[in-house]
């Protein structure tokens, strides 16, 4: 029945439960998911910085982390525009089947924008859209608690000489955190949520 699976994402902690239930869908019917962030346009025009676009791109990555991790084929886009239209033009660029986003982004005229986008893109699809609406409460509020907790995850997966290489980020009610060890580079993703964590050995991927 649904053969390609959008799953729009701005990093905000409102898209954790539609991510889930994203991947949930595709993983049922096998799906192929597409994960798109839009660095919106304003009227002076593109707010294209490099912080928009890192933010951007490592949304999509969580999104691909997840969906790989469920044995799911993942494909990544960050696009620049007003973010409905941008949304929409994907899907018929792409042949999505379903779409799936949150209603709400991070606080104040985030959860603003969101549920604005959202709102147009039920309205205007051609495809079903499903919406999720963000209820959990984040427990892992804190860069550092989450660097801890990815230096734990990886000594327990057997890596010896474990440093970190950057500051942990924020995206999608999850820590990403990078690290090195052994000649390996990799992001701990870290539940804000649950707690729980997830290495992606980017070391290992390349090699594959």
């Amino acid at each position: 029945m649904y053969d390609h699976v959008l799953i729009p994402t701005d990093g905000s902690d409102g898209t954790r439960r539609s991510i889930t239930h994203g991947l949930a869908i595709a993983d049922q019917f096998g799906a192929t998911v597409h994960a798109l962030s839009v660095i919106p346009e304003g009227p002076l025009g593109t707010f294209e910085t490099e912080a928009a676009t890192e933010a951007a791109r490592r949304a999509v990555d969580r999104v691909a982390v997840e969906a790989r991790a469920a044995d799911l084929e993942p494909i990544t886009a960050v696009e620049q525009g007003v973010p409905h239209e941008e949304i929409l033009a994907y899907a018929d660029d792409n042949e999505i089947d379903l779409i799936v986003m949150g209603t709400q982004g991070r606080t104040g005229l985030d959860r603003v924008l969101v549920g604005s986008v959202t709102e147009r893109v039920v309205r205007m699809a051609d495809v079903p859209v499903v919406t999720v609406r963000l209820t959990d409460d984040i427990r892992i509020t804190d860069a550092e608690e989450a660097r801890e907790l990815a230096h734990e995850q990886a000594e327990q997966e057997g890596y010896e000489d474990v440093t970190s290489v950057g500051e942990p980020h924020r995206t999608s009610a999850s820590w990403i955190v990078p690290l090195e060890a052994n000649g390996h580079s990799m992001q701990v993703h870290i539940d804000a949520v649950s707690g729980e964590s997830r290495i992606a050995d980017r070391t290992r991927d390349e090699d594959r």
